[in-house]
């Protein structure tokens, strides 16, 4: 069971969102594991129409592909749960919606479809900020909505941490 909550969660955005207007910058997400959470998440701080222009949940392939531009090559030879994977989505996102920063998710939130190479848990979330893009890998316990909550917590505070040190 997670021990990330709702209301950290939009503290968290909340925190995010008044540096994203305070600096005028954009955001955008590319979701697979968290399914949309992310995005629920960062519009449910009011005034978030003023800095979040929309996101894609990319469960299927087909559409990290062909929405999110993640090549066919990295698919087949990373896999859809990987750094490259992460990477293209983040940057693929930010440049199909024109945003100053990308945001993506991916990974096996369970209980089901883990590996020994790539187990429950397993997550790479990727962050694409002036024109550098970066992929976390992350490691998570718990049941599946646990496993998108913390993936959720993970890549806001990163991004705040981003943001800090660039000031």
């Amino acid at each position: 069971m997670s021990k990330t909550s709702q209301r950290e969660l939009f503290r968290l955005s909340s925190q995010l969102g008044y540096i994203l207007n305070e600096r005028e910058l954009s955001i955008a997400t590319a979701e697979s594991c968290t399914g949309g959470l992310l995005s629920h998440i960062l519009t449910g701080v009011s005034g978030s129409s003023g800095y979040f222009i929309g996101g894609v949940v990319a469960y299927n392939n087909r559409i990290k592909e062909q929405v999110l531009g993640v090549s066919e090559n990295t698919l087949i030879g990373f896999g859809a749960v990987s750094a490259q994977s992460a990477i293209e989505m983040a940057k693929g996102i930010a440049e199909k919606f024109n945003t100053s920063i990308g945001l993506s998710t991916t990974g096996i939130a369970g209980p089901s479809g883990g590996t020994p190479e790539k187990p429950v848990g397993l997550v790479w979330i990727g962050i694409h900020i002036n024109n550098e893009t970066r992929a976390f890998e992350c490691h998570f316990k718990g049941e599946r909505n646990a496993v998108k909550a913390d993936t959720v917590k993970e890549i806001l505070t990163r991004l705040l941490n981003i943001l800090d040190a660039s000031e």
